[in-house]
């Protein structure tokens, strides 16, 4: 069997809508996840139309996921950070205030949509912060930096069902370490920024932490944890991405890029965060408090 879940933004899914796919594909009665933002229902087979259907529902605003029923919770969260968890991208933030915010913003644009290679893009920016103040990192992170809706709610229902959860990142360590304490994440990797008599020197440390990277760090904690990748849920919006997003069980593209989304079976354009937990098929009841 295999579940169709429709997802927009709350008071966004009109019932009627619902009812008329259901009909359409046949499928079993639909349960409502959440009161007309998210509702799903069982259907014996991938209809053959369901591109067709998933293109029409974008420009109504709902995202459309079908998927295998089993084994949709999983054991494991692996995210990105940046323009994922966060709505921004750190080192585009840091480059502001360094005064090249446009000139990175173009690189960052090009290396997340598969453009350029992520480890040079990312040494070709990190230059251009030479000589910046390593104290603007904790104004960036207190006047810049904003959560994506949804976040807390993933990780908070995530961990109190077990699942570990892991923060994973091409930016730096000195933002995922904030950020996964602050959303409560298990464990985070990152980039290390280097620094110099409390100045950034242009450089970080190696390895670069990148797409392979994350890959192997799906590796290293599933083996740590005696998991599968199949246990996995992964999120992520960039071309750094598309390994671990590729790998996990079920991989998410998250406001992702046209060139990534395009890679991904799975692709949330309307929802925030909170639908990955529709996805697994959790409700809006059973979200835990956050902490």
């Amino acid at each position: 069997m295999f579940t169709a879940t429709l997802i927009a933004p709350p008071g966004a899914l009109d019932p009627a809508l619902v009812a008329a796919l259901q009909n359409a594909w046949g499928g079993a009665d639909a349960l409502w996840l959440a009161p007309d933002e998210a509702a799903e229902f069982e259907v014996p087979e991938v209809p053959g139309n369901r591109g067709e259907v998933w293109e029409d529902l974008q420009t109504q605003g709902v995202d459309l996921v079908v998927q295998a029923s089993r084994g949709r919770r999983k054991r494991m969260l692996l995210a990105d950070m940046d323009s994922t968890m966060i709505r921004q991208e750190c080192i585009d933030e840091l480059a502001e205030v360094a005064g090249v915010g446009a000139h990175v913003r173009d690189i960052t644009a090009r290396a997340m949509n598969g453009e350029l290679d992520f480890e040079g893009a990312l040494l070709e920016r990190v230059a251009l912060l030479k000589g910046l103040p390593e104290r603007v990192i904790g104004e960036v992170l207190d006047t810049r930096i904003t959560y994506m809706p949804g976040g807390a709610d993933l990780v908070a229902t995530m961990r109190a069902q077990g699942a570990h959860t892991a923060l994973v990142s091409g930016g730096f360590t000195a933002f995922t370490g904030p950020v996964a304490a602050h959303l409560g994440f298990d464990e985070h990797r990152a980039n290390t920024l280097l620094a110099e008599g409390g100045t950034l020197s242009g450089d970080v440390a190696r390895p670069i932490l990148g797409g392979a990277a994350k890959v192997q760090a799906l590796d290293d904690i599933t083996t740590r944890l005696g998991l599968s990748d199949r246990d996995v849920i992964a999120v992520g919006d960039g071309a750094n991405d598309l390994g671990m997003l590729g790998r996990a069980g079920t991989g998410v593209a998250l406001h992702a890029k046209p060139s990534v989304a395009a890679k991904c079976d799975i692709r949330i354009h309307h929802g925030d965060l909170t639908a990955l937990l529709y996805v697994q098929g959790y409700s809006r009841e059973e979200f835990a408090p956050r902490t």
